[in-house]
């Protein structure tokens, strides 16, 4: 039984995380953005701990390094139906896309396709099968844990979204839409939707409170019991309620909000405040841990768009100014994304030679880093010894660095898996040696 128990933590510790967190849509088209380099410099000091491309970019791959920030990287809608013809073509399209980047690169997560349903003259059944085949191809390396198979959907998927309870999936989107759900409660992916609140304010000025668009604390709309104060709890659970509708209410299908934001110019309700109101309370219910009125212990993982204005995005002028920042990197308006715990030992430059280490992503949870640094310097047989008063590595007396320390020790001692460097998602491995001064990190 004693030793059981550590056993049984450990496991807990590396199941995938189940809380919230904010992530960042990078879009790239246009054509006075900064280097990727300096894009993944700037992430570091915010609180945004995720960030989801819309392709493979090499150079935004290579960037994000050893940043600590997971990648949701895409395949792109042009590209799903080859992926779908054959197991091999996704192989393939993996091994030179993806693998080469890992494990410096934290990819997380492969969205196949944007909005591929509602999307004109695409197959609808190649999706799921180039889910599956990825699916596949990440089985086969032993890599299905770490990295999951998703695709981002519209609200156009539902047949209707009010009242959330009654909501539905499209009778002609039912077939595709059962298989891929069932593949997402097999392999624990989430769900994910993109929601905007925005759009349905603008086309229906006179019908739709602003302040309930805003996410503001509206008088409330009843449902069935429910009281909704603002548009994307209820678009949320619009979702929920027409995944239960095919069956799976009894099964575990997290929901990520992979696209929502408001933009600063354009259309009249397109202005820098109502960006600002928006997108500042989206990141506070992104922080907040709170769920929905169906779900209120539930959290949502929530990625704002977008990260920049971009000048070449095809549409009416909202479209090209969804931006929290501008093509300098400044602020298009005042909204506080800033990082109070992203600070930790710094590492050194220069990789030494095949040797890796492991350490606390600088955004990982702090209630999740101290139950880790718990269990390794208990359970998990790591001598502490150093990060303790008068050791090695106390200084600098932060938990992340802490953490940092313990990992590597367990990482090293229990052999350079990747599931040995996971720790419920807040670890990763990195190739540079991140001993300081006198405080000498474990290696093989």
């Amino acid at each position: 039984m004693c030793l059981l128990l550590p056993l049984l933590l450990f496991l807990q510790l590396t199941q995938p995380p189940q809380v919230s967190g904010v992530g960042i849509n990078y879009g790239t088209l246009g054509n006075n953005l900064p280097p990727p380099k300096k894009v993944a410099q700037l992430l570091q000091s915010t609180v945004m701990s995720k960030v989801k491309i819309y392709d493979t970019n090499p150079d935004i791959l290579s960037a994000f390094s050893n940043t600590g920030i997971d990648l949701i990287v895409a395949v792109q809608n042009s590209q799903v139906a080859n992926l779908s013809s054959n197991p091999s073509a996704a192989s393939e399209w993996f091994s030179s896309r993806v693998a080469p980047f890992l494990p410096a690169t934290s990819i997380v997560s492969i969205a196949v396709g944007n909005e591929y349903l509602t999307t004109e003259n695409l197959d609808p059944n190649a999706l799921f099968k180039a889910m599956q085949n990825l699916h596949s191809a990440l089985l086969s390396r032993g890599l299905d844990r770490k990295i999951k198979v998703t695709t981002p959907h519209s609200m156009a998927v539902l047949a209707t979204s009010f009242p959330p309870s009654a909501a539905t999936f499209a009778a002609m989107l039912l077939p595709p839409m059962t298989s891929i759900v069932e593949f997402l409660a097999d392999t624990g992916a989430p769900f994910m939707v993109n929601a905007y609140p925005y759009f349905a304010y603008r086309d229906n000025p006179k019908t739709i409170d602003l302040e309930y668009a805003l996410l503001g604390n509206a008088t409330g709309v009843a449902d069935k019991g429910f009281t909704y104060t603002n548009m994307l709890d209820a678009q949320i659970d619009a979702v929920r309620s027409a995944i239960g509708s095919l069956g799976f209410g009894n099964r575990s299908i997290r929901l990520v909000v992979s696209e929502s934001g408001w933009p600063s110019k354009g259309d009249p309700a397109a202005t820098p405040e109502n960006a600002r109101t928006y997108n500042g309370r989206l990141v506070e219910k992104a922080q907040s841990n709170k769920g929905t009125p169906m779900k209120p212990s539930e959290s949502v993982e929530i990625f704002v768009f977008a990260l920049f204005n971009e000048n070449k995005k095809e549409g009416g002028e909202s479209e090209r100014n969804f931006g929290i920042l501008d093509s300098d990197g400044s602020r298009v308006y005042d909204v506080d994304i800033s990082c109070e715990f992203c600070s930790m030992v710094e590492m050194g430059e220069k990789p030494k030679g095949p040797s890796v280490w492991c350490v606390a992503k600088p955004h990982a949870d702090e209630k999740v880093i101290k139950g880790v640094l718990d269990f390794c310097c208990g359970g998990g047989g790591v001598d502490c010894r150093e990060i303790k008063e008068n050791g090695d590595c106390f200084a600098p007396d932060k938990l992340h660095a802490h953490a940092s320390y313990a990992m590597n020790a367990y990482y090293q001692m229990h052999g350079r898996n990747y599931w040995n460097c996971d720790f419920k998602g807040t670890a990763l491995v990195t190739f540079t040696d991140p001993s300081y001064g006198r405080c000498r990190y474990a290696q093989q």
